[in-house]
């Protein structure tokens, strides 16, 4: 885990969140058990087992008893659709608020939008 100020139980959420929307962990798949996380992170059991519940409980993941913990039906879609709306509100409102700041109007904004994402 990278020291990057965050709680560790909530690096373990992000990790596995991440791997839900990039595919690595499709729905109704196992993901790896508090303990696995634990050990390959070299974390305390009960911080890894913090950050799966917080995935529980954002209904991201769900255990079946005796068996171990699943990454739930329409998962994926959830974290995107959250994902988007933290984009918009830490990058796409700035820039908006911005703009206006410069006396750059909605469509000029789009244009120029379209000219710099052209440049990848």
């Amino acid at each position: 885990m990278k020291d990057d100020g965050r709680p560790l139980f909530l690096q373990i959420a992000e990790q596995i969140a991440t791997s839900v929307v990039d595919g690595t962990y499709p729905e109704e798949s196992q993901v790896p058990s508090t303990n696995e996380l634990a050990a390959f992170h070299r974390i305390n059991p009960a911080t890894a087992a913090k950050g799966v519940n917080q995935l529980v409980a954002d209904g991201v993941l769900y255990k079946r008893r005796g068996i171990g913990m699943f990454v739930a039906e329409g998962a994926r879609t959830r974290l995107l659709e959250s994902r988007r709306e933290d984009f918009g509100r830490q990058y796409i409102a700035p820039l908006v608020t911005e703009a206006g700041k410069l006396g750059i109007d909605p469509e000029q904004l789009k244009k120029m939008i379209d000219v710099w994402g052209d440049e990848e």
